[in-house]
């Protein structure tokens, strides 16, 4: 049923179409920015399957209080 669907001649009606759509300006944006989406989201996959820490991280046992700007004034 679906047999040839993405032929070369198919392809090249594509980017023929997208290059109408777009312009040949536009086009190597929208190729960096697929590009790097699918980078980040691979990273982002291989990141989740890292195990995660033994220890957590250490953290402050007490905020430091905020300061009053208006006592600084005499």
């Amino acid at each position: 049923m679906f047999e040839g669907i993405l032929q070369p001649g198919h392809l090249l009606l594509i980017l023929f179409v997208a290059l109408l759509v777009f312009g040949p300006k536009k086009l190597p944006e929208l190729g960096k920015g697929l590009g790097e989406a699918i980078r980040g989201f691979k990273k982002a996959l291989d990141e989740g399957e890292r195990p995660a820490p033994l220890s957590p991280a250490p953290q402050k046992s007490e905020a430091e209080p905020a300061k009053n700007p208006q006592s600084d004034r005499g």
